[in-house]
């Protein structure tokens, strides 16, 4: 069984009960933005991707989307929010059935 590891600011809550604790460390990635055109929209670049250890043998790093789509690392997950089976109170997520790759 592989050890996940937390790399986001909060527990992350499954819904089969099992929780991962945040860390203390945050996985982050930076970002740069062009001007805005002349219809208010801007574009993105994704840049280097911090706080994200080396990868490790029977180790999977729980990480933010967007630091999960910059990493492009097999033992990087980040919360399958988008799952239908996904539970959510007031609009808040209370947990989520697994992890995704991306």
């Amino acid at each position: 069984m592989k050890n996940f590891i937390n790399l986001t600011p909060h527990t992350i809550n499954l819904t089969n009960g099992a929780a991962y604790a945040a860390s203390g460390q945050v996985a982050r990635v930076s970002s740069t933005h062009t001007p805005f055109d002349a219809d208010g929209v801007a574009s993105i670049q994704w840049g280097e991707v911090t706080g994200l250890p080396a990868p490790q043998d029977g180790v999977i790093y729980i990480v933010s989307a967007l630091v999960a789509q910059a990493a492009k690392r097999s033992d990087v997950v980040s919360p399958a929010t988008g799952h239908p089976a996904c539970v959510r109170e007031n609009g808040q997520i209370q947990s989520v059935p697994g992890f995704v790759r991306s």
